[in-house]
């Protein structure tokens, strides 16, 4: 049972982490669209964080209860089985795939809780005209598209750098690396939980920041930051056998590691696959994502025991070129997606791609055509408003 449960657990959660990122990113403004893509993040944090106060001694971490701690795991599946029935479908995906106007007006009404949701209809329908001759693509497509290269290998690159920075080695190792810091396995559990609420604090205020500061700089901060703590932590474990308080050294920077990761590499990646593809790219990306994210685990959760082994302290040097390299790529790559439409993040790769001046064209004449579209409703709404005032006085 525990195999299958293992089994289910682990294709819901690689369909989940998927889907859910793409979802939010198509019911989202432009405006808060970051902020709400952090929302996985967050609440995946926070799961962590429950896990480990429900997994303390003194709850259900003790040998004849953890069977009530993995019954725990049914508490949210039913909460979700009661409550995804009534989300109603992306408005993106009902009008740009399915060309239902009609059911995607009342999706945009429910998500924004305002009836005058035209503003956003022509938004969508201005990329749909730009993309009318574009099919969904296949994964394979995807891989051949010249339009869309640079996003591809910049998704790969991210994706590849937010599982091989090394946070999992230190999640799956957790109490192994604090046994060799000098921590008795008493005061580990307790330990372990203050790294959670780290984690879950910093994806927090990631959330609330990422609209005002951007995501670029989230992103290339966090690999930065993190490339400095490994590089301390490797200092710190070297000697740590020199100096009795080294050892508290090492957890401050296991902490600071942590909230480096959560602060934009640990829910940013998610956030960019939904923004550099259009929509008929999109699950296609998703999907090719979701494959480099899930391989990258499994390799660090298979080698890392081995490199650990042969390298000793020194192990973690190896995070420390992932994420330089990582922070140097996207420095020199990515573009800052804030507040744009997604036809505009398109065109800001239009050039590295080397798309045709006339694709850039017909995306800029859609975004005008839009934009017009746009004022003249303001403007008719303002005449209209207008009138009824002037009849209002007589």
């Amino acid at each position: 049972m525990l195999i299958i449960g293992r089994f289910i657990i682990g294709m819901d959660s690689g369909v989940s982490l998927s889907v859910l990122p793409m979802y939010l990113g198509e019911i989202s403004p432009r405006q808060v669209r970051g902020f709400i893509g952090q929302f996985h993040s967050i609440f995946i944090c926070l799961g962590v964080f429950i896990g480990q106060v429900l997994g303390l001694p003194e709850i259900f971490g003790q040998e004849s209860r953890w069977n009530f701690l993995f019954g725990f795991l049914a508490v949210p599946a039913m909460l979700q089985l009661c409550v995804l029935p009534f989300l109603p479908e992306s408005p993106r995906f009902l009008l740009m795939e399915r060309r239902d106007e009609a059911r995607a007006e009342r999706a945009f009404q429910v998500f924004l809780g305002r009836t005058d949701v035209s503003r956003e209809l022509e938004e969508v329908h201005a990329e749909s005209r730009a993309q009318s001759t574009q099919r969904a693509a296949a994964a394979l497509d995807l891989l051949r598209k010249r339009a869309v290269r640079w996003q591809l290998i910049t998704v790969v690159v991210v994706m590849s750098c937010y599982q091989l920075c090394g946070l999992n080695a230190i999640w799956y190792y957790t109490n192994g690396i604090f046994e060799d810091a000098g921590f008795t396995k008493s005061l580990i559990p307790y330990i372990t939980l203050s790294t959670g609420g780290i984690e879950t604090l910093a994806a927090i205020i990631s959330g609330l920041v990422i609209e005002r500061v951007g995501r670029r700089p989230l992103i290339i901060f966090g690999f930065s930051a993190m490339a400095v703590c490994f590089s301390l932590l490797t200092v710190f474990l070297n000697f740590q056998d020199r100096f009795s308080w080294m050892p508290y050294l090492s957890f401050v920077s296991i902490l600071a590691l942590i909230a480096s990761f959560c602060s934009g590499p640990g829910g940013i990646p998610f956030v960019l696959t939904g923004e550099l593809f259009e929509q008929a790219n999109r699950p296609a990306a998703f999907m090719i994502a979701g494959t480099v994210n899930w391989l990258a685990n499994f390799a660090v959760g298979l080698l890392f025991p081995f490199i650990q082994e042969a390298l000793q302290t020194f192990a973690f040097l190896l995070f420390v070129v992932v994420c330089v390299a990582g922070a140097v790529y996207l420095l020199l790559v990515l573009p800052e997606t804030k507040n744009k439409t997604f036809m505009e993040i398109s065109q800001s790769f239009a050039k590295m791609n080397g798309v045709s001046d006339q694709t850039d064209t017909e995306m800029q004449d859609a975004l005008e055509r839009s934009g017009r579209q746009q004022t003249d409703t303001h403007a008719a709404n303002s005449i209209k408003h207008t009138d009824t005032e002037m009849e209002n006085s007589f």
